[in-house]
């Protein structure tokens, strides 16, 4: 089984039922907190999943007059047909297959899943002047000594790749983007289903955000990026 099968089949929406769904309106914040209102024409999602992300900027951003989700799995575009609108479109096919060119990419929660992020995103670069990602920091000093961590995460949400906020950083310079900017977006705020996890919230809002992402984890990074 190939990692693409794994989306495209079964197994990973029979670990994640809504794929997703509960967080985008929290991603979506963090994409137009990083636009700071900035008017864009035309936007597009790599690995859109069940399109809620684009849902919620499509009725946060009016003036935005097209909105399109590319995404690789039949199962989350059959969730997203209910979202789609005369501005907001899904399509079920590889990006770099389509000619069409927008204003902002967005690829959030992505490149940890691909086995050759630079690859994937030197593919992508044709298709926005800018590019908005969202990239999990699942490196720490707590994941790397507690020796289920990292494979907990592989085995339920399929990240096969592990970045820390340079490496993150530096794949997608190295992809030939032009960074504008980051900024620390706190994920683990979304994982607090159980109690154990509502406690560890704690020391992560005590300790200063620098001192956090490198020691106890749970943030992702939002990077903000030129195409050329």
């Amino acid at each position: 089984m190939t990692i693409a099968d794994r989306y495209t089949g079964d197994e990973y929406v029979t670990s994640n039922p809504d794929w997703h769904v509960a967080d985008s309106p929290w991603k979506a914040a963090q994409i137009l907190e990083m636009l700071k209102a900035e008017p864009v024409e035309t936007v597009c999602e790599v690995g859109c999943g069940a399109g809620e992300i684009l849902r919620q900027l499509h009725d946060r951003m009016p003036a935005t007059r097209r909105l399109v989700g590319y995404e690789i799995a039949d199962v989350p575009l059959t969730m997203a047909a209910d979202r789609a609108t005369d501005r907001l479109s899904f399509r079920l096919k590889d990006a770099t297959d389509d000619d069409e060119i927008f204003d902002l990419m967005l690829i959030v929660d992505v490149i940890e899943h691909v086995p050759d992020p630079i690859a994937f995103l030197s593919s992508l670069r044709f298709k926005a002047k800018r590019t908005i990602l969202h990239v999990p920091l699942d490196l720490s000093v707590q994941s790397v000594v507690r020796p289920g961590k990292l494979m907990s995460v592989r085995e339920r949400v399929g990240h096969i790749h592990y970045f820390t906020p340079e490496t993150a950083i530096a794949t997608v310079q190295e992809a030939g983007y032009v960074i504008r900017g980051h900024v620390f977006t706190r994920s683990f705020d979304l994982e607090a289903t159980t109690v154990k996890a509502r406690l560890a919230r704690v020391p992560r809002r005590l300790l200063p955000e620098v001192v956090t992402v490198r020691l106890l984890g749970g943030y992702s990074i939002l990077i903000d990026a030129s195409n050329r």
